[in-house]
């Protein structure tokens, strides 16, 4: 394996997680955490039907109950600008607007919040809650996706028109075909940390929130927006956060709620929702229909794709995903037809989860190219590998770089692919069928634009600012490892202060682009400070001057843990404290933006995913013996972070793959299973070992690192290499997720 590295400086071991040993101890400090005087404690009341109109609803209990501040409703809730003018909380991009919390009697789903109850204690909050009263004008409401699919339409706008290269659904006049449907139900987040926030006004015009986001800037135009603010007057912090998986990509009716709450009582409110609101009012991976066919010759060459995605979004808003967009790129073939429609159903508006889109496309995709390898009798490999896109076929362009070959060789040798048969049921180890499944995954290799900060202090430290937080990725240590390589310190000697909107701005933590993005205005900043003190180390007076160097270029120096000396002639230097003081700074401070450039490049990031499992034929159960993920992704920036990534996102794909899916009850449009005990997710003795291999080649085209994006492609191929798996286990083809016993053994 390449193991290369992107500096010039020497390799050095990886660096353990920069926040590893304030997150364990308790000491970072996460949205609901922060201790702010005279805090006021709120509760969301929600909605017991799923359609309808709040025909009456009763505070006086509430409101006399101890400790109570007040009780918000759409009868007396302040007017937010925002909902007048339509500059709403997190905009869509697409047709409709997001929900307007408390601003009519109109119900659009069960939950929806329908009072927020304020008191000085969240004990006191609790009881009140209980107290308010609602009856409803209930209608018919439409809960249930497969009933409503002649309901599907195309969503608003150009990009969602119906794709077409070539002839239109070829696949059907190919020598070989496969046609299929595969189900995906509904996904939800599920984090630790539950959605919370803390909002604090100052003045009539001026708010400081602490909320769970991942991304402060996106939030800030949320607000501002709402409540008619100017930006300078909305301050965001949201450092760290307890896990998100996309579920905070956006601001919630919750977070206007409490604003709103905040500024009705003159004093600052605390809001965090109860796991049952996690499952209704933040958001899921929407339940999709897809339809995949499939032409081939009698070799093994694609002729043709058909990719139709039919997804389920709100009665307000639309929602929409990539879901069928990998099938245009991921193999070459002539003729590739794909659509995409949405139901609205009276649910709470998705929100793009892990592999957005992706990630349930790909289910699909895959899973209907290991059915069409074994009608082929070919090994899934071969015939991936009989059909890979040395160029992008969708934009006719060629790819900034692409390893997925080497994805192939390195995970199909640690798994012992070897040891596949080709006919299912062909291995067995005791009562234990075994089977042996792969997956492939893209997601694009993305970079936008971030401005870093860098102050080098007398004291030999560096702090990098930006306004990018963390939600797990280790995006502090991505930043850490960049800058110490750069400059050639230790990390102990860098700090990192992110996650505020006061600092310079950054990207929203989402779409595997945040290493691309902030990686490079780090890798930016530090060549132009190493450019500062080259100039300062010219001065007249300094060692350099003295030793007849008159102008100094930065590839003349050695950048250490203190200060800079000559390459050719060590003895010549000069600390980092001396140069200041000679220069009469305090510190050195350079901000730096850096950003994309558009290349006639296409960049994605790709995986293979590997499984190896046993599967229990009396009782359907699934057992999985070995996992193995491979990635291309450029260079790995963060080994340690990068590999618990990859863990991370094989978790999340055997979730999806054997556990995940909100069961509703369609008689009253509400989730069953709206908790952590009836909502199945993988614990420690569901994951077996976990093989993290990287190429680790450098893109010469994406960022000065030669990065790519991981976190997508992390999860994007898992649930398919598990489903092919059992089928190559037991020889029974499930398509619709997840695979639970019942269903292996009914197949």
């Amino acid at each position: 394996m390449d193991q290369h590295h992107f500096f010039d400086a020497p390799e050095r071991d990886p660096i353990d997680r920069v926040d590893g040993r304030a997150k364990v101890t308790g000491g970072a400090t996460y949205s609901a955490e922060y201790k702010i005087q005279n805090t006021a404690y709120g509760f969301l009341v929600g909605s017991t039907v799923a359609k309808g109109r709040i025909k009456a609803i009763d505070t006086k209990s509430a409101e006399r109950a101890p400790g109570v501040l007040a009780v918000i409703t759409h009868l007396n809730a302040p007017k937010i600008p925002g909902y007048q003018t339509g500059k709403d909380p997190s905009k869509p991009q697409t047709g409709g607007q997001p929900l307007r919390v408390f601003y009519n009697d109109e119900i659009f789903y069960y939950d929806q919040p329908i009072a927020l109850v304020i008191a000085d204690t969240y004990e006191r909050v609790l009881h009140a809650a209980k107290l308010v009263k609602a009856q409803f004008e209930k209608a018919a409401h439409q809960t249930d996706m497969e009933a409503n699919l002649a309901k599907a339409k195309i969503p608003t706008g150009p990009r969602f028109e119906d794709y077409k290269r070539g002839e239109l659904d070829a696949y059907k006049n190919a020598p070989v075909k496969l046609e299929q449907q595969y189900n995906h139900p509904v996904e939800v987040h599920n984090p630790m940390e539950l959605g919370s926030i803390i909002a604090r006004w100052e003045g009539a015009d001026k708010v400081t929130v602490y909320t769970k986001t991942q991304g402060v800037g996106s939030t800030q135009n949320s607000i501002r927006d709402a409540f008619g603010l100017k930006a300078e007057n909305v301050t965001v912090h949201a450092e760290h956060i307890g896990g998100a998986f996309g579920m905070a990509l956006r601001t919630w009716p919750y977070e206007i709620a409490a604003i709103m709450g905040a500024q009705k009582i003159g004093r600052p409110l605390k809001l965090m929702l109860h796991r049952e609101q996690m499952f209704t009012n933040v958001g899921y991976r929407p339940e999709t229909v897809q339809k995949i066919g499939l032409g081939a010759t009698a070799d093994g060459k694609l002729t043709a794709i058909t990719h139709e995605a039919t997804a389920n979004t709100s009665p307000y808003e639309e929602f929409t995903e990539a879901t069928v967009n990998i099938s245009r790129f991921l193999y070459a073939c002539s003729n590739v037809t794909t659509r995409y429609r949405l139901v609205p159903l009276n649910v709470c508006t998705p929100i793009w989860m892990r592999g957005p889109g992706e990630a349930t496309g790909c289910f699909a995709l895959e899973s209907a190219m290991d059915e069409l390898a074994f009608a082929l009798n070919l090994d899934p490999i071969e015939f991936r590998i009989r059909n890979h896109a040395d160029t992008d076929p969708e934009r006719n362009l060629p790819w900034s770089s692409k390893f997925l070959k080497e994805c192939y060789e390195l995970g199909s040798d640690r798994i012992g692919w070897k040891d596949r048969k080709l006919q299912p049921r062909a291995r067995q180890e005791g009562d234990w069928l075994v089977g042996y499944g792969m997956g492939t995954g893209s997601f694009g290799a993305f970079r936008g634009s971030a401005t870093v900060k860098a102050i080098l202090q007398r004291d030999n430290k560096l702090v990098l600012q930006c306004s990018v937080n963390d939600m797990g990725p280790g995006t502090a240590t991505m930043m850490t490892t960049i800058a110490s390589e750069q400059m050639g310190m230790p990390p102990k000697q860098i700090a990192v202060q992110m996650g505020s909107t006061g600092l310079p701005p950054g990207p929203t933590q989402g779409g595997s682009m945040v290493t691309s993005t902030v990686g490079a205005a780090v890798h930016d900043v530090c060549a132009a400070l190493k450019e500062q003190l080259a100039a300062l180390a010219s001065k007249e007076g300094s060692p350099f001057h003295t030793a007849n160097v008159h102008e100094v270029k930065v590839d003349d120096l050695v950048f250490s843990e203190t200060g800079l000396s000559l390459k050719r002639d060590g003895s010549v230097k000069i600390s980092y404290a001396d140069l200041l003081q000679r220069n009469s700074l305090p510190a050195l401070e350079l901000t730096k933006e850096s950003r994309g450039q558009n290349q006639p490049y296409s960049s994605y990031s790709y995986s293979v995913h590997f499984v190896k499992l046993r599967v229990h034929p009396p009782t359907g159960r699934i057992k999985i013996d070995h996992i193995v993920s491979c990635a291309d992704a450029g260079t790995i920036v963060s080994p340690k972070t990068a590999e618990s990534q990859m863990i991370g996102g094989a978790v999340g794909g055997v979730g999806m793959a054997l556990m995940e899916a909100v069961v509703m009850d369609h008689r009253f449009g509400r989730p069953i299973n709206n908790n952590l005990a009836d909502y199945h997710v993988p614990v420690n003795a569901d994951i077996p070992k976990v093989d993290v291999l990287f190429v680790n080649k450098k893109d010469p085209y994406t960022n000065p690192m030669g990065s790519k994006g991981l976190g997508e492609i992390a999860i994007i191929g898992v649930a398919p290499a598990v489903a092919n798996a059992v089928f190559n286990a037991t020889g029974k083809r499930i398509r619709s997720l997840p695979i639970t016993p019942d269903k292996v053994m009914e197949a």
